[in-house]
């Protein structure tokens, strides 16, 4: 699936976009987690462009409607990357009809080995409405600089690793940033943080 998303998905993600605009739905309410730290105040990812696996331009606007949760990675990636992607999946499912307008976005670190195929194929074995983008190196590092990512490259051998951070940004259906959530935190306690961020919108 690129950025073209299912029927389901558009359908689910207008209908909840419409009862937060009858519900008034407030950009300037700032929301209490239990878990995740509180982004509100934050302005990140507003204007990233990369594109998706199949060439598509994409922007955080793309996403309007759903519930975007932008995590970055790689796909050599050993531990981090995989188990996120799995939380991501199940988090999903623990959120019911709900997990339809939740949105995983993963984010590239490293352009010159994760192609296009590689990555769509890759977030589709954790579930298959995952989304992947990918840049130049130097859109790359625009869009890292501009959520504050870090990332470098680690020598291994004859080849590389990547150290990053391991936050996922969570969106509300409305494009504003509300929380991160850390690796340490379980599909369960995001669950619950996600379902604080849909009572705003």
């Amino acid at each position: 699936m690129s950025v073209s998303l299912t029927r389901r998905q558009v359908v689910a993600g207008i209908g909840l976009f419409g009862l937060g605009l009858l519900a008034g739905c407030d950009n300037s309410v700032s929301l209490s987690y239990k878990y995740g730290k509180d982004l509100n105040d934050k302005i990140l990812g507003r204007t990233f462009k990369l594109k998706d696996s199949e060439g598509n331009l994409t922007t955080l606007s793309s996403f309007r409607g759903l519930m975007p949760m932008i995590f970055f990675g790689f796909t050599q990636c050993p531990a981090v990357c995989p188990t996120t992607l799995a939380r991501a999946a199940q988090i999903k499912k623990l959120m019911g009809k709900d997990g339809d307008i939740l949105q995983v976005v993963f984010i590239t670190l490293d352009p010159e080995r994760d192609t296009p195929a590689v990555l769509d194929a890759y977030v589709k074995t954790f579930d298959p409405s995952f989304v992947a983008l990918h840049g130049t190196l130097e859109e790359t590092a625009e869009t890292a600089k501009e959520f504050g990512v870090f990332y470098e490259k680690i020598p291994s051998g004859s080849t590389y690793t990547l150290s990053h951070t391991a936050t996922s940004y969570v969106y509300d259906t409305r494009g504003r940033l509300r929380v991160g959530l850390s690796q340490s935190l379980s599909a369960q306690e995001c669950t619950e943080d996600l379902k604080t961020v849909m009572e705003v919108c």
